[in-house]
């Protein structure tokens, strides 16, 4: 079995582009499977994420609301940090099966291929959130002028960071970098690590 990133990472920003376009019309799925299964899933909670956020911002929302808006903010982001580790650990199943083994002296990345897909995972969606603002009926020539710039921009930026993935999945790949799965360890989720839960929970026992 032979290990194309190119083609891999590919696949996966156009994944991401196309998902984000058909969500904004129907409900977010996933007919994916395997490791774009695993892209797909991580991608939606940044989906949901963005759009929680939104929410959040708006001056006509109540506190009530805003409370309901921050817990699936920290739900979602939750999850798109534990789908972040899941991506490097598919990864790493799909590296072994291709027969791919570290070097002795291989280098580790700051960054791991699940965290670079999880940033042109936010970029595809503000690139179609600024497309958007293109189709506004409102807007002057400085608004639109100002828009264009930033998704010139942000298309360099993806361009660049998918390059560099592409350069990093080689490297590992071909033995010189190693990949390995970092844990976010969130704590503030964890009702025995966050002290407002534990606490809380002492005192409703």
């Amino acid at each position: 079995m032979s290990f194309d990133s190119a083609a891999l990472v590919d696949e996966i920003t156009q994944l991401q582009h196309h998902t984000v376009a058909r969500w904004h019309q129907v409900e977010p799925n996933n007919p994916y499977d395997g490791l774009m299964h695993t892209v797909c899933q991580q991608h939606q909670f940044n989906y949901l994420l963005w759009h929680e956020e939104d929410i959040a911002r708006s001056p006509d929302v109540g506190d009530v609301r805003i409370a309901q808006v921050k817990r699936a903010i920290d739900g979602y982001n939750q999850n798109r940090n534990d789908y972040i580790e899941r991506i490097d650990e598919a990864l790493i199943q799909q590296l072994a099966s291709a027969g791919v083994e570290p070097e002795p002296d291989a280098r580790l990345n700051t960054e791991t291929p699940g965290s670079a897909i999880d940033r042109l995972s936010i970029m595809s969606l503000r690139i179609y959130h600024l497309l958007e603002q293109l189709d506004r009926d409102d807007i002057d020539q400085e608004h639109r002028q100002k828009v264009e710039e930033r998704i010139a921009r942000c298309r360099l930026q993806h361009s660049d960071l998918s390059q560099s993935l592409v350069e990093l999945l080689d490297d590992i790949a071909a033995g010189h970098k190693l990949l390995k799965v970092y844990r976010q360890m969130k704590m503030y989720n964890d009702p025995t690590l966050n002290p407002y839960l534990y606490n809380g929970l002492r005192k409703a026992g």
